[in-house]
């Protein structure tokens, strides 16, 4: 049985850094894709980064890359999600997510996901 849940979330200025964690009870170490979702509210959710176990292949949304690093601790069955450089826009309830997948593509689209921990508040201010 799949179950996830997050910390980490919590106030930053902008500019400044957080590291999400996401334990990830049930998941594989191959052939799933782990992703970190964010909503606002109104708005859907928006897929930030994603990894596929296994390879380690990587996806980020071009509103985070080179500010976001997703990776994935096999031994401890964590997935991180390292935010620098935070931005007011960056403000949002952030969720991680899992899914079986045997191919390397891991989607954006949240309704390829099953699996959904509670989230967690991140907001960043000036």
């Amino acid at each position: 049985q799949v179950q996830l849940r997050e910390s980490g979330g919590g106030s930053v200025l902008a500019g400044g850094s957080l590291r999400l964690s996401c334990v990830t009870t049930g998941v594989a170490n191959v052939n799933y894709c782990l992703a970190w979702f964010r909503q606002v509210p109104g708005k859907g959710r928006e897929a930030v980064a994603r990894i596929k176990t296994g390879t380690g292949f990587t996806f980020y949304a071009d509103s985070v890359k080179g500010r976001f690093t997703i990776s994935r601790d096999n031994a401890e069955n964590l997935v991180h999600l390292q935010m620098d450089n935070l931005k007011l826009e960056d403000t949002a309830h952030y969720y991680c997510a899992a899914a079986p997948r045997t191919l390397q593509l891991c989607p954006d689209s949240s309704t390829f996901y099953p699996y959904w921990g509670q989230g967690t508040q991140v907001t960043v201010s000036s």
